[in-house]
């Protein structure tokens, strides 16, 4: 029974002095660093394509000349819209 004793007394102190010895490298005074690094944009590496025609602010990609009587129709509904409103 006292070699039992012994033993239960024996590891325990043993846990104790792990447990303390463990704790004070966990308590490291290191501070990490206070500046942090950002990604970079990628360089452009495309050209505007040189071969293409130049832009055109006068007709909108799938746009074609309306019908005389399809302007006439719209330009009544702006002018209704003006006086009434929507």
């Amino acid at each position: 029974m006292i070699n039992i004793t012994k033993a239960l007394a024996v590891s325990l102190l043993s846990g104790a002095f792990l447990l303390t010895a463990g704790g004070a490298f966990a308590q490291s005074n290191t501070t990490p660093p206070t500046t942090a690094t950002r990604p970079t944009a990628p360089d452009q590496n495309s050209l505007p394509n040189a071969t293409a025609p130049p832009a055109s602010t006068t007709q909108t990609t799938g746009q074609s000349s309306t019908d005389p009587k399809v302007q006439e129709m719209n330009q009544k509904e702006k002018d209704k819209v003006d006086r009434q409103g929507k």
